[in-house]
This record gives structure tokens, C-alpha cells and sequence, in this order.
């Protein structure tokens, strides 16, 4: 017969970085811990993101310079966006909000609620990275966004325009003193941006191994199995898994990424959440060396250095949690690496498929329910899960430790649906 597992102070329904860093958080802070999944620690979207701590990336997605392209890329085979013909009839609602939060009257104020988080990520992710003993995992080197021409960089003005206002760092940088930094870069590339807050890591999965190592070590409980619904009665908040066995903790958090949405609605309650389908390469054999991750805003991919080679990406497709992958996506961010880097070889690759968790107004929900205590739920970080994991998980543990974070929480609460 299966064991009941019992009793915990909290129990985690999510073990990629978001729930593995919460999770080592509040063991900091005394609770007993299980964090729970139907996969292997980090095998989701904390296994193929693309390595990068990217505190610049805050600008609300939805916006009028990129309503007036999405017609233009959803025509387009090999365009930045792709949504399934067969899924547009489920993701209406969804649109809907996304096109309402992006009304210009709003931008001002997701983008504060954005660079809120961010101007701590760097920091924060430093401290839990000495924390674990991973510091050296955490490159020293940011990241460089590319220009072939100037109608390119004066396209991204929006976005510097942006970290102006909030303060962050850059420098513009020509073709020659750009060339200096990565050798690597084709000659039609005549500008950059460096953006030196930005970072990568080695391994994604490395990060959430050690955490859940050192949950584990800690008499915290790392359990496998699907969930199949919850009972909330008063402070006892019981996790019935496919099994047939049950966890009891006295409070209940979901950070299941893209999948939080169906465990939430068991709950009672509803997330506007959807999954961004993104596709990376990872190339074992690159044979040749970058120093920092790259982004080229007009051919949107990136390409990040890894412990693995090089690792290329950026594409978002919207088709649900079931449709089968189109690898087609991973190669064509590979196509333009190569417009960028053509040197690089395509030796010992593999490709990946996986769901970031996507909120209308690309403001994660950090929050305690709204109709139940001591349950509460950490998801929509979309593109940024790693960047924003060791503030989201300072940030959720003083709610559930009923402390006062130091920025107010307000913008990121459930109720704002």
C-alpha cells in the first residue's frame, strides 16, 4: 500500500528552479519542505531555458510596436511567433487580455512592476548561487545585443528608451570595439549593445539538482507523482497524488510553470495562463568559443555559452501543452545563429522543446490566494523563470512566513484577474 507522507510546514507542487529555490528558501527559514512533481527535479522548462540571468528583459510584451508586426510574423513560416491553426479558438480570451494590458495607458506601470523585480535579480541570484556553492557557475561576462545597420538600432530604441528610465546599464558599442569583445561576430554586424548585468549560467538543471540535493540532505522530501486533487480544511492542506498516497503540510504552494493553471482550477480559482512553447539547440561541438550571450533584436534568437557548447534559441509558439513538437522552430534560430556566427559547426546537436509559462501582461503571479489561507501560487514567469528565481523565492517565503517584503506585492496578486 502507498505510505502517506506527512506532515509538512509546506508543501511545493512544482520542482523546476521557481519551486526548488522557494523551497530551499523556507528550509532557510525553518519550515520542513515537499516539493513535488510528476517529472525528475528541472526536466521542464528549468532544463532548456536559455541559461541567461537577462535583467534587461522586462518590456511588457504586449505593446502597439508589436501589435502592428504580429500580422507580418504570423505570415511569415519562419517568423518569430507561430500560434497553431487548430489552438486559436482556446487562446481568444487569452488575446483579449493580452491586447487590454497592453493599452499604452498601462505600459508605464507594468514596466515599473517588471524593473521591480529585475533590479534585484542579479543580486539576489548571486547570493543564492554562493549560497549552494555555485558561485563560478555564474559568468562575469553580460550579454550583446546586435545591430547589422541603424533602421535595426533605432527598431530597439523602445527598449533603451526603457532601461533609461529605470536606470539600468548599457553601453553602445561599434563594430571594431565589438569585434574586440567576440571575434566570432560576421562583419555585417556594425553595433552593439552591451549589456553587462546580464549573465548566464553553466546549467540551468545543475542549479536545481544542487537545490533539491540540499533539500533532501535537510530532511525535506522530493517526491514523484502526479497530482490528482486537493483538500483544503482549515490549516491542513492535503496533495492526493496518482498513487494513492497523500501529502499534509499546513500550507500549499503551486509553481508548476505552464501546468499551474489546471492545478489552480482544482483549487477554485483561475490564472489566465498559457504556455509559450519554446524551442532550443543545444550544439555540443560549436567549434568556436563566445564569450557572451547574444541577442539579435531583428532576427529575434539568442545564443547563450553553456558547460555543454552553445546553446541557441528564441522562438515562441502557442499550441497548447499536447501538441507533438515542431523542431522546425529550433532551425531556423540556427539559420540566423549562423548570419551572426559563420564559423560556428554543427557538430553533436540536439534539439528541445518546452513550456514557459505565459500571463497576459507578462507580470508573474506571486501570491497568496484569494479565497483560501495558507495556499498560495508563484507561476507566469514566462521568459524570466531563472532570471527571477531567487527573488521570487525571497519574496513568496515573507508572504508565507507573514513578514513584509520589501516591495510592495500588490501588482502581482491573483486578484488583478
Amino acid at each position: 500500500m502507498p505510505q502517506t507522507v506527512q506532515l509538512f510546514d509546506t508543501a511545493i507542487v512544482g520542482a523546476g528552479i521557481i519551486g526548488a529555490a522557494l523551497g530551499h528558501e523556507l528550509q532557510n527559514r525553518g519550515h520542513k519542505v515537499a516539493l513535488i512533481d510528476q517529472d525528475a527535479p528541472g526536466s521542464g522548462a528549468s532544463f532548456g531555458n536559455m541559461a541567461s540571468i537577462a535583467v534587461t528583459e522586462f518590456m511588457p510584451v504586449s505593446r502597439p510596436s508589436v501589435w502592428l508586426q504580429t500580422p507580418r510574423w504570423l505570415l511569415d513560416p519562419e517568423g518569430p511567433i507561430r500560434v497553431a491553426p487548430g489552438y486559436v479558438p482556446q487562446l481568444v480570451p487569452w488575446f483579449l487580455r493580452f491586447f487590454k494590458a497592453g493599452m499604452p495607458s498601462k505600459l508605464r506601470l507594468l514596466e515599473a512592476e517588471g524593473a521591480a523585480l529585475c533590479k534585484r535579480a542579479l543580486p539576489d541570484m548571486q547570493a543564492l548561487m554562493a549560497g549552494i556553492g555555485l558561485s563560478d557557475d555564474v559568468s562575469e561576462t553580460g550579454c550583446l545585443s546586435l545591430y547589422a545597420n541603424e533602421d535595426e538600432f533605432e527598431a530597439d530604441r523602445e527598449r533603451l528608451d526603457m532601461l533609461d528610465r529605470h536606470g539600468f546599464d548599457y553601453e553602445v558599442i561599434g563594430g571594431n570595439r565589438l569585434r574586440e569583445l567576440e571575434p566570432e561576430i560576421a562583419p555585417v554586424i556594425n553595433k552593439a549593445v552591451l549589456l553587462p548585468d546580464n549573465r548566464t549560467v553553466r546549467n540551468p538543471v545543475d542549479i536545481v539538482t544542487r537545490l533539491t540535493e540540499i533539500i533532501a540532505a535537510r530532511d525535506g522530501q522530493i517526491v514523484r507523482g502526479e497530482v490528482t486533487g486537493f483538500e483544503v480544511i482549515g490549516d491542513k492542506k492535503t496533495v492526493y497524488l496518482n498513487d494513492g498516497s497523500h501529502i499534509i503540510a499546513k500550507q500549499l504552494l503551486i509553481c508548476a510553470g505552464a501546468f499551474s493553471a489546471c492545478l489552480v482550477k482544482m483549487l477554485g480559482e483561475h490564472i489566465p495562463l498559457e504556455t509559450e512553447r519554446g524551442y532550443h539547440t543545444q550544439i555540443m561541438e560549436p567549434g568556436i568559443k563566445i564569450n557572451h550571450s547574444i541577442i539579435w533584436p531583428a532576427k529575434a534568437f539568442m545564443v547563450s555559452p553553456t558547460a555543454s557548447g552553445i546553446r541557441v534559441g528564441g522562438t515562441v509558439e502557442m499550441a497548447g501543452l499536447d501538441a507533438a513538437p515542431d523542431y522546425r522552430r529550433a532551425r531556423v534560430t540556427v539559420k540566423r545563429a549562423l548570419e551572426a556566427l559563420p564559423d560556428l559547426k554543427l557538430e553533436e546537436t540536439s534539439e528541445w522543446m518546452g513550456h514557459r509559462p505565459a500571463l497576459p501582461d507578462t507580470i508573474p503571479v506571486m501570491s497568496a490566494s484569494g479565497k483560501m489561507p495558507g495556499v498560495y501560487y508563484s507561476t507566469g514567469h514566462g521568459h524570466l523563470g531563472l532570471t527571477y528565481a531567487a527573488t521570487n523565492a525571497q519574496l513568496m517565503a515573507d508572504l508565507i512566513c507573514g513578514e513584509k517584503p520589501p516591495i510592495d506585492m500588490t501588482p502581482y496578486s491573483i486578484g488583478r484577474f
